[in-house]
């Protein structure tokens, strides 16, 4: 069982939280964080898939989970893209992950790509 931490949630991560996963109960007791690029995903989801109510309500929560993303984590984050370039990891992840670097934090995901990267918990 995962120990409550800071993490810095993905859309996949906040998707699956919302819905109930039993996988990511113990991330409900861990301070967490996003990008304003995972709440673009995270609203468009919750549009597709909830009410428009209920859709807003979770824009409204979760808007209170951003984190500045410096310039120097885009950076970061495209040199990591650029590493990685035949993984096709997502522009929003990339700049999620090296924002979670750059806090000192843990990147949360479900995605496979990062599955055995470092600074990444990983939770399906």
């Amino acid at each position: 069982m995962t120990e409550p931490g800071q993490f810095l949630a993905d859309t996949y991560a906040l998707i699956e939280i919302i819905g109930g996963n039993r996988s990511c109960a113990p991330y409900l007791n861990s301070v967490l964080a996003t990008t304003k690029f995972h709440l673009a995903e995270l609203y468009y989801h919750l549009l597709r898939f909830y009410s428009f109510e209920e859709a807003n309500r979770y824009f409204d929560f979760y808007s209170g989970f951003l984190v500045t993303v410096s310039l120097s984590s885009i950076a970061a984050a495209m040199q990591f893209k650029l590493q990685f370039k035949d993984e096709a990891l997502s522009y929003a992840d990339c700049i999620g992950y090296a924002v979670a670097v750059e806090l000192g934090i843990k990147f949360l995901t479900g995605d496979e790509k990062f599955r055995n990267k470092a600074n990444v918990e990983f939770v399906k």
